[in-house]
């Protein structure tokens, strides 16, 4: 497992993207990203976003926010940029659940969706579970998914997650409990090979 001071650090690259820890000079490149997304495709894509209150200032608390949660081990965000221009095409965070004998973590995803069907997203998670596995410590990583979110559970499939089950009434959202789908990864079953 690597040290915290090493967290800022953890940088991960594929053919096409690179994945880091945000820094106070990826403003432009956030806002741009974020600015540039298009109206919703779909129930759970936010499409636009009001980003009125998104200053420079606001982007540098931010940034420092998340060194924090890593420094906690409360979560880690990472930034999915593009090597070609260093577009910010997106976000890939890990909550921890529990660590001990656990090892347990959280991923969530996103990818703007001006940048979609292309293959970013599979290409960005995969390496992020890879960064998880490895830079992290984790052994076992979960996504937890709406049911009838298919974009995100054809994408955990496509990276190499296995589906596990269906949680009955397992997260409060919209003012209700809802159940959710379960796919996970652990660093015994993960394909490294296919990176």
């Amino acid at each position: 497992m690597i040290l915290n001071t090493e967290i800022f650090d953890l940088t991960g690259e594929t053919e096409r993207l690179i994945i880091r820890p945000l820094k106070k000079q990826d403003y432009a490149g956030w806002l741009s990203g974020f600015s540039g997304r298009l109206e919703s495709q779909h129930k759970h894509d936010p499409g636009k976003l009001d980003l009125e209150e998104c200053t420079e200032e606001w982007f540098e608390e931010l940034v420092r926010k998340h060194q924090e949660l890593a420094g906690n081990e409360i979560a880690h965000v990472f930034g999915v940029f593009r090597k070609g221009d260093g577009k910010h095409i997106g976000m890939v965070d890990f909550s921890t659940l529990a660590r001990n004998e656990f090892q347990w973590g959280r991923i969530g995803y996103t990818i703007h969706n001006q940048f979609w069907n292309k293959g970013y997203g599979k290409e960005a998670v995969k390496k992020a579970l890879y960064m998880a596995f490895e830079g992290l410590g984790f052994h076992r990583i979960e996504a937890h998914i709406n049911l009838d979110n298919f974009p995100s559970t054809k994408l955990a499939e496509s990276a190499g997650m296995k589906f596990e089950c269906k949680r009955e009434g397992f997260l409060f959202e919209d003012e209700k409990w809802t159940d959710h789908l379960v796919y996970y990864a652990t660093g015994s079953n993960f394909r490294f090979s296919d990176l």
